[in-house]
């Protein structure tokens, strides 16, 4: 057997907790599929210590699943392991307060002749023509008019 660089090991308590966990039933179908990779990878005396491509064909998830779960057991331990991971992707706006006040405001005016109403495509078209902005998208006027709504 190849040496693995993050070896996972579990301890009583853990391989008890983790077959509870899957025995229980009520818990996300993830956490359960990670709950039985990790039992399957257990390299312990009592563990079945599986190659990560005997639980890839047991379980049906992939090598890259299997790799990140051993890291963030051995980095981050059970509980983190079990979790999914936080998004940590952050996006930028592209009006501020002033430009979304102008925006609203511009939504709420009445449409131009031979309009019913205004469409986003419009909206953003005669926003840039205003001149409060270069370009907007049609999809940034939604998301702007969606959380004053």
């Amino acid at each position: 057997m190849n040496q693995k660089k993050y070896r996972v090991t579990l301890t009583d308590e853990e391989r008890q907790s983790l077959e509870m966990l899957i025995n229980k039933g009520k818990t996300a179908a993830r956490t359960i599929t990670r709950a039985r990779i990790l039992l399957k990878a257990d390299a312990s005396d009592l563990g079945p210590a599986w190659t990560d491509d005997q639980i890839r064909q047991a379980l049906d998830v992939g090598l890259a699943t299997i790799h990140r779960l051993r890291e963030a057991f051995v980095e981050s331990g059970l509980d983190a392991s079990l979790r999914p991971a936080k998004a940590n992707r952050r996006y930028q706006r592209q009006l501020d307060g002033d430009q979304e006040a102008h925006l609203i405001a511009l939504a709420c005016s009445k449409p131009p002749t031979g309009f019913a109403r205004w469409t986003l495509r419009l909206l953003a078209d005669r926003f840039v023509d205003l001149g409060h902005v270069t370009t907007v998208s049609h999809e940034t006027v939604r998301q702007t008019l969606k959380k004053t709504n």
